[in-house]
């Protein structure tokens, strides 16, 4: 996209990025992607623009926007923002690929919940796990966090366990033997205790 300074100062240490508005232009995602940017006056610059899409998909309304990072967004300055109706398609899931053990028993709407999470735009999927196994025997160590119960929580704190990743994720940690990814980047995740599973202890009788 092509960027003109029309001050008279030139631009240092500014960022373009972006809004995502509903169509009231309420935020739906204030900070997005940042691109470093920089013209003396009167310059008109080609930048290219990243963009990562809001969740879920549906219609929303894209504001563009400079910003001097820690001080103030341009448009608070009366810079002129220009807006774009679009249409947020939904991310395709058919790279994912979900890491389990051999010994994993699947909740019967495991795969769709899985499917929609990743097409709603999450690039790792993770939810709880449940430990089978006889009466003497307690879960691994580090399992007591992904217990059933509950729902998608924002906050999860640990690693997803077993999880559905889009390409080129990977899993990066382990848990309790297990494959798990830790967040990193910038890329969308989602824990949701009722996407389950079950694991049944592989200790076998002498």
């Amino acid at each position: 996209m092509s960027l003109e300074n029309a001050g008279t100062s030139a631009w240092r240490g500014l960022n373009l990025s972006y809004h995502w508005l509903d169509d009231r232009g309420n935020p739906i995602v204030w900070d997005g992607l940042r691109q470093e940017v920089g013209a003396a006056p009167g310059e008109q610059v080609e930048q290219e623009l990243l963009l990562r899409g809001p969740i879920p998909p549906g219609s929303y309304r894209l504001a563009l926007d400079l910003v001097d990072e820690q001080r103030f967004w341009l448009a608070e300055l009366g810079n002129f923002t220009p807006k774009l109706d679009v249409e947020v398609a939904p991310r395709d899931a058919m790279a994912a690929r979900a890491f389990l053990p051999p010994r994993a028993d699947l909740d019967p709407d495991w795969e769709e919940r899985v499917y929609v999470a990743h097409t709603e735009g999450y690039a790792a999927v993770g939810g709880s796990i449940e430990w089978i196994s006889g009466p003497l025997r307690r879960p691994p160590d580090g399992l007591e966090p992904y217990a059933p119960g509950g729902g998608r929580n924002p906050a999860f704190a640990e690693p997803l366990v077993c999880p559905s990743l889009l390409p080129p994720l990977e899993p990066n940690a382990d848990v309790a033997g297990l494959p798990a990814w830790r967040p990193e980047g910038d890329e969308p995740w989602l824990y949701d205790a009722r996407i389950k599973l079950r694991l049944r202890s592989d200790r076998r009788r002498g």
